[in-house]
């Protein structure tokens, strides 16, 4: 039986609002710096990816995570898996990694919030019409790709592995063992990526998701609440590693360029 609510004698309807939003606080700041944040790294990662200079300090064997693996004939001894692609301007030196890293932050939970927030104002903030009339939800081209996170984590993961062998190798220049400025760059870099990287919702998922009765998995269960604590950083790690991939990729450009030399502790 079904029955049909009514409006009790004497209410008055409800009012009707012509105003967007009645919120007086500004809603519109933290979209409006998401726009000039992930804009401006899109803008100087796109910059570099095409500038094909200045990614290689061969006295340090300092290789930009932009850059990596080097795959194509310009990369010369920052090769480390061939250069079976040819020097054309519009393919990158990291033509084999890229796309899935671009993909992962695509994907990724928090990116989703923020860019749907502040590019497509959908909506920009809470108690703030949807800039869109319609909205059919991530079912169809192009937003079914998010649903490719789980895969792009994978992905993620083993660039992890090749940029950690990077961090690694840098302490091995052709003079021998040496550790500089150049050295600590880059190992705080992996170590906010793997943060970034482990703290995914993706991965809390494949650890634990599944899991009915813990106490049956306790190796398991622990690496869930690890990764679970990591997962509540997850929105600052997503900016923090912008910040350490923009500012190694830069360092290592200045030094690749001779504005600055590298200062070394260690040979």
């Amino acid at each position: 039986m079904t029955t049909t609510a009514t409006r009790p004698v004497g209410a008055q309807a409800r009012a009707s609002i012509t105003a967007r939003t009645l919120r007086t606080d500004r809603w519109w700041f933290a979209p409006l710096i998401t726009v000039i944040g992930l804009g401006a790294w899109v803008i100087y990662a796109t910059v570099r990816v095409y500038m094909h200079k200045d990614f290689f300090v061969q006295d340090y064997h300092y290789l930009t995570p932009f850059y990596s693996p080097c795959i194509t004939d310009r990369c010369g001894d920052a090769a480390e898996f061939g250069t079976f692609l040819p020097s054309w301007w519009i393919i990158p030196e990291a033509a084999l990694t890229l796309p899935f890293l671009l993909l992962f932050r695509l994907t990724c939970y928090y990116y989703r919030k923020a860019y749907y927030r502040s590019f497509w104002l959908s909506p920009p903030a809470c108690a703030v019409p949807d800039g869109h009339q319609t909205y059919s939800g991530e079912t169809r081209f192009p937003l079914i790709f998010q649903n490719a996170h789980r895969y792009a984590f994978y992905a993620a993961g083993i660039i992890s592995v090749i940029n950690t062998w990077d961090a690694v190798k840098a302490f091995h220049s052709p003079e021998g063992f040496g550790f500089g400025l150049g050295n600590l760059i880059l190992i705080l870099n992996v170590v906010m990526l793997w943060a970034y990287t482990l703290s995914c919702h993706s991965c809390r998922h494949i650890v634990g998701g599944r899991l009915k009765h813990f106490s049956r998995h306790p190796v398991r269960y622990r690496f869930w609440t690890i990764v679970s604590k990591l997962n509540t950083r997850h929105m600052q790690l997503a900016w923090i590693t912008l910040a350490t991939l923009a500012i190694t990729d830069f360092y290592i450009m200045a030094v690749s360029a001779g504005w600055f030399g590298d200062p070394r502790f260690i040979n």
